[in-house]
């Protein structure tokens, strides 16, 4: 007798979403206008704190997740989820400039809490290993806001030129558009293993191949812990060298995670979840790392921006304090908080000189460590483990094991992802 084959059972296809319905975290058809029922948790909180009760970490996290989840905008096929870490930006900073321009200690007292409170943000965020979109929001919410007070408040002043305006909006063009560079692919080692290419906000996680035995050691390593042969090239060409006398460096360069050999001065971001060639730090105002494929449009977009924000600041000064150098007009301009107009206008100059005098340090920092040849993940292992060459108090930091001196450093940094050879990742797992 022939055997009979079963049909396979066709899966019921799915009813297609109307613009307010999504699929929520736990996998369940929800609307939006839902947004506020079935929320124990947050129940739970709101009791606790009218009974004057402290609420639980744990419920805090859960609240917040939800809120999330169900933070959404209607659209097509289905309501699409909006980062909450995008919206404080948005509406606490133009209350703060108002109410900080209302007078001068109340400026003070607000300039001075921003930066404390963003930083407070940001080791919270960072101890947690977390992305989030509030740096960049904040960034660039504060490029448009501080451009709309120009416009609003400054030129129509009559002390700003065509000309002036027009350089000042290429200005603000040119940032975006290095930022928009900056942000993209900086260099990521993907590995043909793994199906999705681009990182996560989870740690990406690769699948071992059929055959192989997922051991603890590392990659390159039979049964019996013999090296494979595998050599690759060295940092010159972006790589790293793997022979059969270094299995120490064969396992230091292995990332458990991406399930690869690392290239040379590439390292496994811990935010995004992936592997990045000649990783320099992970950047919380374009929510991506500065690796091999970015750094070079990273400091062109921080160059953009200080030109940028210095001519924006000295105009707005020569408009509200007239006949005043820049320097004193900044310290010392009389009667501006008699016009709420120039008050809100000197307020927003002040925190483009906080943001900037930020920005400038950060510049400061990539300048010597290019210089020295160093990246930002190398300096820090450095000061962390007590080695290379320290000046300055440790503002430069040299290791030496890549510095080929100062003409040579820039020249190698102008030529970054120009002529690199890149490794199959099926040749390195």
């Amino acid at each position: 007798m022939k055997p009979v084959k079963k049909k396979k059972t066709e899966e019921p296809e799915l009813e297609p979403l109307c613009c307010c319905e999504y699929i929520d975290r736990n996998g369940e058809k929800n609307h939006v206008a839902a947004c506020l029922c079935d929320c124990q948790d947050l129940d739970e909180g709101c009791d606790r704190w009218l009974s004057c009760k402290s609420v639980r970490p744990e419920t805090c996290e859960r609240i917040t997740d939800t809120i999330s989840d169900r933070l959404r905008i209607p659209w097509l096929r289905g309501a699409k989820k909006v980062n909450i870490s995008i919206v404080p930006p948005l509406v606490l900073l133009p209350v703060f400039l108002h109410v900080a321009s209302w007078h001068f200690l109340l400026g003070v007292v607000v300039l001075t809490s921003l930066p404390v409170l963003a930083l407070r943000y940001y080791y919270l965020t960072h101890r947690r290993k977390e992305q989030t979109l509030f740096f960049l929001s904040l960034g660039l919410f504060s490029l448009g806001y501080m451009y709309y007070v120009f416009l609003r408040e400054v030129v129509p002043k009559g002390r700003v030129g065509a000309t002036q305006l027009a350089l000042l909006t290429f200005g603000l063009f040119l940032i975006l558009l290095a930022l928009y560079r900056a942000k993209k692919d900086p260099g990521y080692l993907s590995n043909p293993a793994c199906n999705d290419k681009a990182p996560s906000n989870s740690q990406i996680e690769c699948p071992v191949k059929k055959g192989q035995e997922k051991t603890k050691g590392f990659p390159g390593t039979d049964t019996l812990g013999n090296l494979n042969n595998r050599t690759l090239k060295d940092d010159t060409k972006g790589s790293s060298r793997v022979g059969l006398d270094s299995p120490a460096k064969v396992k230091e360069d292995w990332c458990a995670k991406c399930q690869l050999v690392r290239p040379a001065r590439a390292w496994h971001c811990r935010i995004c979840g992936i592997c990045v060639r000649r990783m320099d730090h992970h950047c919380v105002w374009i929510n991506s790392c500065v690796g091999e494929s970015n750094h070079q449009a990273f400091i062109l977009a921080l160059l953009i921006f200080l030109l940028t924000s210095v001519y924006g600041i000295s105009l707005t000064l020569n408009t509200i304090c007239r006949d005043r150098s820049l320097f004193t007009a900044l310290f010392y301009c009389p009667g501006v908080y008699t016009n709420y107009s120039s008050a809100l206008s000197f307020t927003c100059v002040w925190y483009s000189v906080i943001i900037t005098a930020g920005m400038a340090y950060i510049f400061l920092i990539q300048l010597i460590n290019i210089s020295y040849n160093v990246t930002e993940r190398e300096v820090q292992q450095a000061l962390r483990q007590k080695t290379g060459r320290r000046l300055l108090c440790g503002l430069i930091v040299d290791t030496g094991q890549y510095n080929r001196g100062f003409l040579r450093n820039w020249h190698q940094f102008s030529s970054l992802g120009a002529h690199t050879v890149h490794v199959p990742a099926e040749d390195i797992v």
